[in-house]
């Protein structure tokens, strides 16, 4: 096992280090101006139960940083394997979700399709994280797909989560 000490000489260690937690995969949307502003996410996760609160980090250096940093409410998509390939758009292109035809809820926030699961959520809360921002939001409503294989991140690669028997 190497060990390391973490530091701006080997950032991509620690980087690779976080990279062996395997995690879903998330798309959180928001509205900028009326438009679809996306980003990919694998920092999400639950916060409480009561009341509803989950969480996602975004880099402050991200050029659509001061879209989410701005909101109001957003919404958090869980991604199926089947949504490897919008992943990627979102990942690659903020604005990649204006060309769709998306539903937006009654915030005015943007809603995919076919995610496995949805959280619409009011902005709760923003913390400092370092070099990113971590964005808890309370959850006004959620929504749930029963079918579908989750889509997974493991040591910089996607993948997906296939359950046994």
């Amino acid at each position: 096992m190497l060990q390391f000490t973490p530091n701006a000489e080997n950032a991509r260690l620690l980087r690779d280090a976080f990279g062996r937690f395997a995690t879903g995969v998330t798309i959180i949307t928001a509205s900028h101006e009326g438009k679809a502003i996306g980003i990919t996410a694998n920092s999400f996760s639950s916060v409480s139960m009561d009341p509803a609160l989950v969480l996602w980090s975004g880099s402050r250096e991200a050029g659509r940083f001061g879209y989410f940093e701005a909101a109001d409410h957003f919404a958090i998509h869980i991604l199926g394997a089947d949504q490897c390939d919008l992943c990627w758009q979102v990942a690659k292109d903020a604005k990649a979700l204006q060309g769709m035809d998306l539903a937006q809820n009654s915030e005015g926030v943007p809603l995919i399709d076919g995610a496995l699961a949805r959280f619409e959520c009011s902005s709760y809360a923003t913390y400092d994280g370092g070099d990113h921002a971590i964005f808890v939001g309370k959850v006004l409503r959620a929504s749930l797909r029963d079918d579908g294989e989750a889509l997974a991140f493991f040591k910089g690669q996607q993948g997906r989560f296939v359950q046994e028997g």
